[in-house]
Order: C-alpha cells, then sequence, then structure tokens
C-alpha cells in the first residue's frame, strides 16, 4: 500500500472511533441522569480504576496496553465533565458559601498590616483603603492573620508576590491555614533606598538591613560592595533600627518615605536594579465574601501522589475555557516531596463556567479550598 491508501484506512477508522466516542457520551448522559435522580457522586474512583485496568488488559502488547490506558483516562474524565455540567444543567448547582456583595464594606474598617510605620504595606493600604484608613501594624504576617480570625482588625493587607523576586511563600502557606480570603489586591511600585544616619556616607557602610525579598530585588547593587547582609522581618523595621541606633557603619534598604519617617538620609536611590519591579499585596478578610464583578479567583488543592494526577486537574479550567494565571506549589508539611497546589484563575464565583470546574475540582481533588474571588 502506498501512503494514501494508508492514511484512507486510517480516516475510515477515526470516523467510527468518533461515532462510538459519540454513543458512548450519549450514554454517559444517561448516566448523569441517574445520578441526578439518586443523589449519587460522578466521580467513582474504583469504577474508573477497574476499567482501566480492563482496558489495559484488552491490548496485545505493552506499549499499545500503556496508551490504551492514558486514552480512556481522557474519555473517562470527559465523561465525567459532561456529566457535570448536566447536573448544573439540572439545577444541581455547586453550593458555594460565598455571598457576593456589590462593594466592600470599608467605612469604619480597621486595616492591620506588618511592618511598622512606613512599611510597603502601609502605602498598599492607603492606595486601597485611603489616607484616613483606620490602622495598625504588627510584628509578623501570622499576627495579621490572628488578628482578621480574632476581630481585632476587619482587613489585613499582605505581600503574596513581587516581580523581580517571585512569591512571598510564608502567606501562601497562612492562606491555606487559616479561614480567612481574598477580597481584594493593590500593585504597588517598588523603588528601593540606601538609607544611612544623617552624616553617613556609602564608603562607611559595612552592614546592611533589610527584607529578604528587598536584598534579593537589589542583589546587584549589594553585589557591588563589601557588605555584610543582615535580614529583617520587614522594610520599615530595617530603617528604625538604624535610625534608633545612630551608627554610620550601619544602612537600610526601603523607601524613601520610610527614611523620612525615620530621620535617614537617602545615600542611593533605585538600589533595586529592576525598573519596573513591583509587589502585588492581597487584601485578606475573614469574611466569605466576593463582589460581584470581581474577575479572578484563587484556589488550593492536594492532587494523588500519582503519574498525571496534576494534568486531570487543570483539564477542568480547559473544558471549561477558563484562563489560568498563575500556579504555584508549596510543600505539604509531614509529607516529603508531596505539594500542595495553588492557581488563580480568570471568573467569578456565579459564573456557571467556574461552577462546573470548582465541581470537577471538589470531587477529583484533595482538600480544594477557595481561597477568594476579588
Amino acid at each position: 500500500m502506498d501512503l494514501t491508501e494508508l492514511r484512507e484506512q486510517i480516516d475510515a477508522i477515526d470516523a467510527r472511533i468518533v461515532e462510538l466516542f459519540e454513543q458512548r457520551m450519549d450514554i454517559c448522559g444517561q448516566v448523569a441522569e441517574y445520578k441526578i435522580a439518586v443523589g449519587k457522586n460522578v466521580f467513582d474512583k474504583t469504577r474508573e480504576a477497574e476499567k482501566l485496568a480492563k482496558v489495559r488488559s484488552l491490548a496485545h502488547n505493552e506499549f499499545n496496553g500503556f496508551c490504551t490506558v492514558e486514552l480512556f483516562e481522557q474519555i473517562m474524565s470527559m465523561s465525567r465533565k459532561l456529566q457535570y455540567r448536566l447536573l448544573t444543567e439540572n439545577g444541581r448547582l455547586e453550593s458555594l458559601p460565598f455571598i457576593g456583595v456589590d462593594r466592600l464594606d470599608t467605612g469604619n474598617a480597621r486595616v492591620v498590616f506588618q511592618g511598622a510605620e512606613g512599611a510597603y504595606s502601609q502605602a498598599a493600604m492607603t492606595q486601597f483603603f485611603g489616607e484616613s484608613v483606620a490602622s495598625f501594624h504588627v510584628d509578623s504576617f501570622r499576627d495579621a492573620m490572628d488578628a482578621i480570625e480574632e476581630g481585632s482588625a476587619d482587613f489585613a493587607v499582605l505581600p503574596i508576590e513581587n516581580s523581580t523576586a517571585g512569591i512571598v511563600s510564608e502567606i501562601y502557606d497562612l492562606l491555606q491555614e487559616y479561614e480567612n480570603y481574598i477580597v481584594g489586591e493593590q500593585i504597588i511600585k517598588i523603588e528601593h533606598c540606601l538609607l544611612g544616619v544623617p552624616g553617613a556616607k556609602t564608603e562607611d557602610i559595612r552592614t546592611v538591613y533589610s527584607h529578604p525579598q528587598s536584598l534579593m530585588q537589589s542583589a546587584k547593587y549589594l553585589g557591588l560592595h563589601d557588605w555584610r547582609q543582615v535580614s529583617m522581618q520587614n522594610n520599615a523595621f530595617a530603617a528604625r533600627k538604624v535610625a534608633e541606633e545612630g551608627d554610620k557603619s550601619q544602612a537600610a534598604i526601603a523607601s524613601e518615605h520610610a527614611g523620612a519617617i525615620y530621620g535617614l538620609e537617602v545615600l542611593q536611590r533605585r538600589v533595586n536594579h529592576s525598573g519596573t519591579n513591583s509587589t502585588r499585596f492581597i487584601i485578606v478578610s475573614g469574611r466569605k465574601i466576593f463582589r460581584r464583578d470581581a474577575r479572578k479567583i484563587s484556589i488550593c488543592f492536594e492532587v494523588p501522589h500519582e503519574s498525571g494526577s496534576l494534568y486531570h486537574m487543570l483539564s477542568h479550567f480547559i473544558y471549561n475555557r477558563l484562563n489560568m494565571t498563575k500556579i504555584e506549589s508549596r510543600p505539604i508539611e509531614d509529607r516529603n516531596w508531596e505539594y500542595r497546589f495553588f492557581i488563580d484563575f480568570e471568573g467569578n464565583l456565579s459564573d456557571s463556567a467556574v461552577k462546573n470546574a470548582l465541581r470537577g475540582l471538589r470531587e477529583e481533588a484533595r482538600n480544594m479550598k477557595i481561597l477568594g474571588n476579588y
């Protein structure tokens, strides 16, 4: 046979495959109707495992057996997604314990931020809430989450990601740990300065204090000098320490605003090597609310420690035509080499496509949690 004849045979087989696939999907629709009637879950892991073992045994060599399993994993995944959609169309909506609001009630809110006066978190807070907002600051990110949980603050402002240095991993872990939720975000441009006590010069400096992320963002500048670098919990803490100790050999990397607050002089502006350096801050609340015009959703979940498990979770976004904008992983405590995944995607909790995707993720993933819609 020549190539044309072989391709014609493949085309004929493909047409039969499509016909059989559509027959299978029709029957899957009937299965969905049965499950709707009896209240049965769509995902039956035991049944699917048995089915995969069966079809693998029908193949005539190892390679075909492996490929058959992969093929039927996809077919069954598509069948589940059809059933999730039919459940939604028949009124079996995904129950989401979040309340839609037209706007955030910030009029008499108390807001907490981590750090001290002059912190970038404070700048993000005033941009989001306004200059007159009632606020207080705490020493650590955990203290800020505790303030929300115990009710002493209505909102917390927390840095979650920098365009140069990447994520603030502790925030991801705290979002999973606490029953607090993202209700907004604020992005601010970061311009670090080298700050010293009055009269100090660059050649006097021996030690530089700052937050680890700020030290990373300024690594190229710092690499030009033989200075000891000391990490602090916050840039503003670093500025305050340098001011209080009054030592000309010490400097802080922080904002020019922080330097003005603590009476420090700017020894060098724009020490961060990226001219577009920005930090994204999240606004966190203890209430399960979302603005009705919100367009971004954050979730986290765990997956079985098996080949292809993350791929199958991500397919829910593809099938429902949802645009995933970010994915991060964090180690799961006490489970070596297993990870929790954090995903941002575009959408609103009231959208049917979002509800379909979340229904599938909730049934198939482990410990899926909605972190917020904002």
